[in-house]
């Protein structure tokens, strides 16, 4: 049996793909429980929807605050949110403004926050890992992936996060005791571009696989080790005499 009923939030980032995973989920059980008896306890769990309705409206000063409009007591919560979708915006000041990566991880907080603690569980759906291109210090700089782990964990009350193809999953290591789910989406990825390119060859004269940085090589390894094709890098040449934005710009990808 599921751990406690489904409910699902998904932040106005992710009102789209939230509303698929519903209807998907919807469809499921019905056909699931339909084969099952109707005395099974699998009958308390069937709904015509998870969504949860919920908004986190702004103030004049840019602020805001999370509501939830109906009960999520007891429930396995799941919410959605996408850090990256920069095309929503808000006003502040008069001023219109586009959301942040740090607006959409401050609304995440504030909706866990307007749950009070009284869900079963609470599981975070985060495609792109908030912070997670700042997984590792170089001289004085900050940890804020880290930090946003900890803080989703420690202070929240977090039981589970899920991502895509994090930057470096190492970072999970922030918080040993947190359920870490790092997805590797290659595989659908390739899946769709045969959909979308079916008069595509994977003859190795006519193609190969390129890795666009070192972090990459080893999923490019594989991949080009099944596919029989030639494997590529790009090297990003920096210059070392230089710091613009407390980095090193790169000169070239070679």
């Amino acid at each position: 049996l599921p751990v406690a009923p489904l409910k699902i939030v998904a932040m106005e980032s992710c009102r789209g793909l939230g509303q698929k995973v519903n209807d998907y989920i919807v469809s499921f059980r019905e056909n699931t429980i339909n084969e099952v008896s109707e005395s099974s306890l699998y009958v308390n769990y069937k709904s015509n929807n998870y969504l949860v309705d919920c908004c986190c409206p702004r103030f004049g000063t840019g602020e805001a605050k999370g509501i939830l409009r109906e009960t999520i007591r007891g429930t396995d919560l799941f919410i959605m949110t996408d850090v990256c979708n920069y095309s929503l915006t808000y006003t502040v000041s008069g001023h219109l403004n586009h959301m942040s990566p740090d607006d959409h991880y401050q609304d995440l907080k504030l909706i866990i926050s307007a749950a009070t603690g009284k869900a079963k569980r609470i599981n975070v759906i985060m495609p792109f890992l908030y912070e997670s291109r700042q997984h590792k210090r170089s001289s004085r700089e900050s940890l804020d992936c880290a930090i946003a782990l900890q803080e989703l964990c420690n202070n929240m009350g977090v039981d589970n996060i899920i991502t895509f193809d994090a930057h470096d999953p190492r970072v999970q290591n922030a918080v040993p005791l947190l359920s870490f789910d790092n997805a590797m989406p290659t595989y659908q990825v390739l899946k769709n571009l045969l959909k979308k390119m079916p008069d595509l060859s994977f003859d190795k004269e006519k193609f190969m696989v390129v890795s666009p940085d070192e972090g990459a090589m080893s999923r490019n390894m594989y991949f080009s080790s099944v596919l029989g094709c030639n494997l590529g890098m790009f090297y990003k040449r920096r210059d070392y005499t230089t710091v613009i934005n407390g980095r090193n710009p790169i000169v070239a990808h070679e």
